[in-house]
């Protein structure tokens, strides 16, 4: 059963002169205490004022899971839909309506399970649509069952003596899908997360923004080598256009290219200069992929950085341009169609 829903807006106002305050409801917000998602929330609604978007054209769209109570906290138009559907119905609303800028709410399991067939032909189609993917590796609103990106071994509800299930690696299975943008964050880096969010929305297609998001009630501190002082310098990468991959206490740590394996390295001590790294290109789609499978890297023996960023951002025809341009070829070759005379024509048949 689908939910539909829009805010009541307290008053009209200029898309200019928004202020975060204006896209944050009166709904109590319904998560644990201390839960990433109320910080995705906040740079959510930090970020909008500044895109210059009256709020009437701006919807939000979930799925099933604790991310997908986030339409309702947002003073924007939205849809609690089923689960795992959320692509599709964003998919026919963006068709219908393209004016509007149409955002994606969903977590690992509803987008990586159930919906997974749906999320890959969104990518495909190159939907102009945002996809905020949060992934707290855990089945979070059902109280801690393991999901498509819960690691090998993990003790769950549904797993007590360990996942025997290799987890998805959500970029590299978004570019195998020929997403056009596919990003990272994570909810611990709000900087960060802003920066993404703008560019996501700058960009046309579908944008896959996977940020990670803290479970503190079951899945407490999954991401906790990449967020915590002590640790985040030496595990996180940070990708910039046009810059070196270095990463590091003062920098020192830096990503060379061995054919097509990556490889660390401390360039200081071996005496490279910081353009012997390798260069970060997000139109470069065999480097991104590199990127993504450093993910694999990290479960392994081998000691790489996680990566965090755009990986990959490319130009390609909307499916929804495209699906009105052949409306309009259409309708100019044949004339406006008449659907009345269609049913009751002679493509029709009897059963005897």
């Amino acid at each position: 059963m689908f939910r539909f829903f829009a805010v009541q807006m307290n008053e009209v106002k200029d898309s200019g002169t928004l202020s975060p305050k204006d896209f944050a409801s009166d709904q109590e917000i319904r998560w644990c205490p201390g839960c990433g998602d109320y910080s995705i929330l906040k740079q959510v609604q930090t970020v909008l004022p500044e895109l210059g978007i009256p709020r009437e054209n701006i919807v939000f769209i979930s799925g099933i899971g604790c991310s997908s109570r986030f339409p309702y906290y947002m003073e924007t138009y939205g849809m609690h839909s089923i689960h795992g559907r959320a692509t599709a119905v964003a998919s026919g609303l963006k068709i219908t309506r393209p004016e509007l800028s149409v955002w994606i709410i969903t977590g690992d399991g509803d987008a990586l399970s159930i919906g997974g067939n749906h999320l890959i032909h969104l990518m495909r189609r190159n939907i102009n649509v945002n996809v905020l993917l949060f992934n707290n590796e855990i089945y979070g609103l059902t109280k801690g069952q393991y999901s498509p990106t819960s690691r090998e071994g993990q003790l769950t509800k549904s797993s007590p003596y360990g996942a025997l299930d290799h987890p998805f690696n959500p970029l590299a299975l978004a570019l195998g899908a020929g997403a056009t943008f596919v990003a990272r964050s994570m909810d611990r880096d709000p900087q960060h997360v802003r920066g993404i969010l703008k560019e996501a929305n700058a960009h046309r297609g579908t944008s896959l923004v996977e940020i990670y998001q803290n479970c503190n009630v079951f899945n407490d501190g999954a991401f906790e080598v990449f967020t915590e002082k002590s640790t985040k310098k030496l595990n996180t990468l940070f990708v910039e256009q046009g810059k070196p991959l270095v990463y590091g206490a003062s920098g020192e740590m830096g990503m060379l290219l061995d054919g097509l394996r990556p490889r660390a390295v401390n360039w200081q001590e071996e005496n490279l200069s910081v353009n012997d790294l390798w260069i970060h290109d997000p139109g470069d789609a065999t480097k991104a992929n590199l990127l993504a499978g450093m993910f694999e890297a990290n479960n392994s023996s081998e000691a790489l950085p996680r990566p965090f960023g755009v990986f990959f951002s490319a130009a390609r025809t909307c499916y929804e341009d495209d699906v009105h341009a052949q409306i309009h070829d259409v309708t100019r070759s044949k004339g406006t169609g008449n659907l009345g005379a269609l049913m009751r024509g002679k493509n029709t048949w009897k059963i005897e």
